[in-house]
């Protein structure tokens, strides 16, 4: 079988992993977190990085630190994945989600003003499978109201908006590491922002808001978010190389490009001011062949080969249609790539020849 995505640890993490378990630095302190945190924020053009657990717990203390009233609206895409939309409901707010473009799948940035109200205190852009949202116009819209930007970076290792980096784009930028990232440490997440009081308060509350003196005495309810020695050892030694892994994963997706061309389906594309660094090579089959993305995964599975469906849409989820959320809200472009589309192994481990393999069996049964 080939992986939907198989990381590739090939350069220090090794040798740093080891390094942390021959002094004992192995939890939630040690020098590989610091470095990590200070060089992937000033990577990213941030001030403050602030590691936790995982991704979700990022957007989900991103949200709580902008301490918004109850009921404060959050505009987002529905095409992104649930922890966006939790996050939001978590804090006690109300997700307004917009439909997604139909050729980078980003959200619609057309459609948020629209959806603006008193209530509104925040928009959540999600970058989508590697390719940037258009954030001028966000940007300029949360000037105009008053709004926060959280950045939702988890799947842009590396890309770029009219050459800034994502993650640096908006007043704070959430990032998840999971086994599938460009850059992976296992599980783990990181909070950038370039604001002084939230990065101390971020920092306070994902360690059960524990203070110097007296240790065991609580002013706050916090959280156990921490993330460990062993895990910023794997993210530093992989920092280190991102360059040339961007470079990979550009290069796999030209391969893909040329392969899947003149076919009856969509392939990314990058827009004239994005830098797409492909994280998951993504393709929506045409209605005119008659196959689903479902079958179509189903058929290459057979084939050896694994695959992985589209998100499917904020507003189609049960749990939220049970909560009274979303009712008569219908985005026809979400709800046609969520059926239509599914992603390719993507892995920075994959060959060239399992590309070329995946693309022979994507065509023939295709075409």
């Amino acid at each position: 079988m080939i992986p939907v995505n198989e990381p590739l640890l090939k350069g220090n993490e090794l040798k740093y992993v080891s390094e942390c378990v021959n002094t004992a630095w192995i939890s939630s302190a040690g020098k590989f977190i610091t470095e990590f945190e200070e060089k992937w924020a000033s990577y990213c053009g941030m001030k403050h990085g602030i590691s936790v657990c995982n991704g979700t717990v990022a957007l989900e203390l991103a949200v709580e630190i902008l301490d918004l009233p109850k009921g404060s609206e959050i505009i987002l895409p529905s095409f992104t994945i649930i922890s966006c939309a939790q996050a939001i409901t978590k804090a006690g707010c109300v997700p307004v989600v917009v439909d997604c473009e139909s050729d980078t799948w980003c959200m619609d940035v057309k459609q948020v003003e629209n959806l603006i109200s008193e209530n509104t205190k925040a928009i959540m852009p999600v970058h989508i499978y590697g390719h940037p949202v258009n954030m001028d116009p966000i940007l300029e819209l949360a000037q105009k109201h008053g709004l926060f930007v959280i950045e939702d970076a988890a799947e842009v290792h590396g890309a770029e908006y009219k050459k800034r980096k994502c993650g640096g784009l908006g007043n704070i930028s959430c990032f998840s590491f999971f086994a599938n990232k460009i850059i992976t440490t296992g599980e783990g997440g990181m909070i950038l922002t370039s604001n002084d009081a939230w990065a101390e308060k971020l920092k306070y509350y994902r360690n059960l808001c524990f203070k110097k003196e007296p240790r065991f005495v609580h002013d706050e309810i916090g959280h156990n978010y921490r993330f460990t020695n062993i895990q910023a050892a794997l993210g530093l030694a992989q920092l280190e190389r991102i360059e040339k892994i961007v470079e990979r994963k550009r290069t796999m997706a030209l391969k893909y490009n040329t392969g899947l061309a003149e076919l009856p389906l969509q392939i990314p594309v990058e827009r004239s001011w994005a830098k797409n660094v492909y994280w998951m090579y993504g393709i929506v089959i045409n209605e005119s062949c008659g196959l689903s993305g479902k079958r179509l995964g189903a058929l290459l599975v057979d084939k050896g080969i694994g695959t992985r469906p589209f998100f499917w849409g904020i507003h189609e989820q049960p749990v939220f249609r049970k909560a009274g959320l979303f009712k008569d809200v219908s985005l026809p472009v979400t709800e046609r790539i969520a059926r239509r589309g599914l992603y390719l192994p993507s892995g920075q481990a994959i060959t060239d020849e399992q590309i070329e393999y995946v693309v022979k069996q994507v065509r023939l049964a295709l075409e």
